[in-house]
């Protein structure tokens, strides 16, 4: 069976793009008339010089936002996550933005591991997969749920259908406005569910989540910028042997994609810093000595 994703109509995917919207971050931090700073001591220090650039989407598997901050408070739990978004949309920032959490664990995507130390981890209180008995769905950890909190849908991983608890309107809507606003911040290049860089051993945000719909709006859709890029690019191709495609204009960036090989045709759309950035099947940063522009 085919994978089957909520696809619910979002008013707030019918929005345009807006960085310079009400929502601030500031000094690595939400400002605070919209989250909560609640700090939590689990890092490994801040990220390195481009990064992050990546967001990964979790749901709690747990009741509440007070059962997840204690879980990240506590010493002997090894985990932690830069925000928490509770039922009602309200945030909750445990981590400043500059700050590698733990929140990946064993992970990878594309030609990368440990996705912690690339990227933001975002929280949304959700019970996750749900077990139904005669008309009642229950948790893991016992609370019952009604029909209307219910989606049955098959996990982009899986082959059969189960049930998983939705994400409030208000809960997509921050975390809408939190991925925006980090997309004004830093260089993020994608937006991840932990159920893509773990797969088999995580699946969440699941189904319930609108995760295609949200990264598509807010990465690729009515952005006037790439518009205007494609519309005035010119053709070249790699020159070297195998080429690292980036998610900026610098070798201390990460690589986004496997290398490009040698003779592989691209399109240039911008120069900075001696970097091309071009468009393959993606689009990323490649040192400018090694593309040759053709005609």
């Amino acid at each position: 069976m085919d994978y089957i994703p909520f696809t619910g109509d979002h008013d707030i995917f019918n929005e345009q793009i807006n960085p310079e919207g009400i929502m601030k971050i500031t000094k690595h931090r939400i400002d605070l008339d919209h989250a909560t700073f609640d700090k939590v001591d689990k890092t490994s220090g801040e990220f390195k010089q481009g990064l992050p650039d990546t967001i990964v989407i979790h749901y709690t598997a747990g009741p509440s936002l007070s059962s997840a901050v204690n879980t990240f408070k506590d010493p002997s739990v090894e985990a932690s996550a830069h925000v928490v978004i509770d039922l009602d949309g309200s945030i909750t920032q445990l981590i400043p933005f500059n700050m590698v959490g733990w929140h990946a664990g064993e992970s990878s995507w594309l030609d990368r591991t440990d996705l912690n130390h690339y990227s933001i981890g975002i929280e949304i209180v959700n019970a996750g997969r749900l077990e139904k008995t005669g008309s009642v769905w229950r948790s893991w950890f016992g609370k019952k749920y009604e029909e209307d909190d219910v989606l049955r849908a098959v996990h982009r991983n899986e082959d059969q259908e189960s049930w998983w608890h939705v994400y409030s309107e208000k809960q997509i809507t921050a975390t809408y406005e939190i991925c925006q606003q980090l997309m004004a911040s830093y260089d993020i290049t994608q937006i991840l569910g932990h159920e893509e860089i773990s797969p088999g051993r995580k699946s969440d945000p699941g189904p319930a989540f609108p995760l295609d719909k949200l990264r598509n709006r807010l990465l690729h859709s009515n952005r006037k910028d790439q518009n205007e890029d494609e519309a005035d690019s010119k053709p070249g191709v790699v020159t070297a042997s195998s080429l690292n495609i980036r998610s900026g204009p610098s070798a201390s960036t990460g690589a986004i994609a496997h290398p490009l090989s040698k003779n592989t045709k691209v399109s240039i759309l911008k120069e900075q810093n001696g970097w091309y950035n071009v468009e393959v099947k993606l689009r990323g940063w490649v040192s400018k000595k090694y593309i040759h522009e053709t005609e």
